[in-house]
């Protein structure tokens, strides 16, 4: 007798779901005699069984990636496909494709729903993941969506770990992989509202028209991360008038595993504290713009005039106050082969991408925290791990250099400074380092190259604007009020000294609260909050 695919906490959880199916929806699986298609048919199972309305439809496998599934709506013939099995971070994608079939509402912006269902053409997505990415689902769910809205969009989840051959085929190092209709779509995290914008042309320039017709904000934050996200709640709260605009909503916590330090919550991971921080942000009257980018900030020309935001769209906002929230990313290497290969062996998400170097070798550079713990997840994956540290020590906590020394596939290499990337035009064979000890050039045969050193703060586009630091943090007080009169900053883009996403969030208060008493004090800025006063 097969083992349940689901234990007794997912089943419940399944059923409970289940519940709100409210058109048919048909299960299908394409399965041979392999150990993996014999645990998908146990699961396919497991979920006819826990709804009258879904349903076992047998199908022709000739043509089809095996092991695989289809979840198909009964009422309207859209098809959303699962090639692997469907759980660790894909079984919420699994969940969303079974409601969404059989007719569920779905949580995403009506004009979004119908933009998608008024695209025109055939559009056949492939998504290439791993089980153990935490930024895939999104990316994953996103598509499903689209093909349960418009029968003309279809989508397959692959699991690249299962289906080896396809992805060194398609020379897959980083995941999520998107092709659309064969041909390479994009890679790495991409949001619903985005993938419509790549193939709908014209859906960009309406949304900048529609953004350069807004009036102006009282408070408008850059900016949605935790700091960003925490400084639009409190200004909501103050009644005035609030505005997020951001590429994307979550920042660079959208890329962490697992949190543990978060005060009242013992356990949580990145993409769950940030649809919790969106919820949020919602509940309040913020008007959020997605997929933008702020390419500069221009100064109020008189006091208690407009400060203005100028976007890479070409649209512009203006507001009495702005809270730079704009966080950080990875900080790069700068070395010859990294950009050009990114993407094709170099990556900077080991959970996301480590699968896909199973019995590989590859290099994580840098020696801090988030290298040695990349190093020792690595370990468990890939052949062999190879640290670079540029310092003559390293500089991660004693536990995890201890575990690290402890593990067999992991050498350590020190005063190493990495040179170039190398690779044979398509991916990544190996690195050379520079010896800083010896200063002899050395090289090292790998697949992969991970780079792990640490942070640096997004203000490219506010360079000789608003004063920084050497480090190019944007100096702020203790009201996170910065050299620019109305404009405040918060989190990690800040000299905080801690970059913590408890501590963003506290500062992203601050800032509001500096921010809303600036406007108070200023009898010359017009804002809802002093208007109303005055009435």
């Amino acid at each position: 007798m097969l083992s349940p695919a689901l234990n007794s906490q997912l089943t419940e959880q399944l059923a409970n779901y289940l519940q709100h199916l409210k058109t048919p929806v048909e299960l299908i699986a394409f399965t041979d005699n392999s150990e993996k298609s014999l645990e998908l048919n146990s699961l396919v199972n497991e979920i006819a069984a826990l709804s009258s309305l879904v349903n076992i439809v047998t199908a022709d496998s000739d043509g089809e990636r095996l092991p695989s599934m289809m979840v198909r709506s009964a009422a309207t013939g859209s098809e959303i496909r699962f090639a692997g099995l469907p759980m660790g971070h894909e079984f919420t994608s699994l969940v969303l494709a079974l409601l969404h079939c059989g007719g569920h509402p779905m949580k995403i912006e009506p004009e979004l729903i119908e933009q998608v269902r008024n695209l025109d053409g055939e559009f056949h997505f492939e998504s290439y993941i791993s089980l153990s990415c935490q930024n895939c689902p999104d990316v994953i769910q996103a598509l499903n969506m689209m093909a349960a809205i418009n029968p003309q969009i279809t989508h397959v989840m692959i699991d690249g770990a299962l289906f080896q051959q396809e992805v060194d085929k398609r020379n897959i190092m980083a995941v999520p992989s998107v092709f659309l209709n064969d041909q390479s779509f994009s890679q790495g995290r991409i949001s619903l509202a985005e993938i419509v914008a790549k193939i709908d042309r014209g859906a960009g320039a309406k949304q900048a028209a529609d953004i350069d017709q807004k009036e102006a904000f009282d408070m408008l934050v850059v900016g949605a991360g935790p700091a960003g996200a925490s400084a639009a709640i409190y200004s909501a709260r103050k009644g005035i008038r609030t505005g997020i605009i951001a590429d994307r909503f979550g920042g660079q916590v959208m890329d962490t595993v697992g949190i543990e330090n978060f005060i009242s919550v013992k356990a949580t991971a990145g993409p769950k504290l940030v649809a919790s921080l969106e919820e949020h942000v919602r509940d309040y009257n913020v008007d959020i713009m997605s997929n933008q980018t702020v390419s500069n900030i221009v100064a109020a020309k008189e006091v208690g005039g407009l400060i203005e935001i100028e976007l890479q769209s070409g649209a512009k906002l203006s507001s009495h106050s702005v809270i730079m929230a704009t966080g950080a990313r990875w900080r790069e290497l700068n070395v010859p082969g990294e950009q050009q290969y990114r993407g094709s062996g170099v990556g900077f998400c080991v959970h996301c991408d480590g699968p896909l170097f199973q019995g590989k070798s590859v290099a994580v550079v840098g020696g801090g925290n988030s290298g040695i713990e990349a190093a020792i997840d690595l370990a468990g994956i890939v052949e062999h791990v190879t640290v670079l540290e540029f310092s003559d020590k390293l500089l991660a906590d004693d536990v995890l250099i201890q575990r690290a020394n402890n593990t067999a596939n992991i050498d350590i290499v020190l005063q190493a400074e990495t040179t170039e990337v190398v690779g044979d035009g398509s991916k990544v064979t190996g690195l050379r380092y520079l010896d800083r000890d010896s200063g002899v050039q050395q090289h090292i045969a790998l697949a992969g190259v991970f780079v792990q050193i640490g942070l640096v703060p997004n203000t490219d586009f506010i360079q000789g604007t608003i004063e920084l630091t050497r480090r190019g943090e944007i100096i702020v007080d203790e009201r996170g009020e910065t050299s620019m009169a109305g404009v405040f900053a918060a989190g990690d883009v800040t000299t905080a000294p801690y970059k913590q996403i408890i501590i963003a969030m506290g500062s992203g208060a601050t800032a509001a609260l500096g921010a809303f008493d600036y406007m108070m004090r200023n009898p010359l800025l017009k804002t809802t909050a002093t208007e109303s006063r005055a009435a």
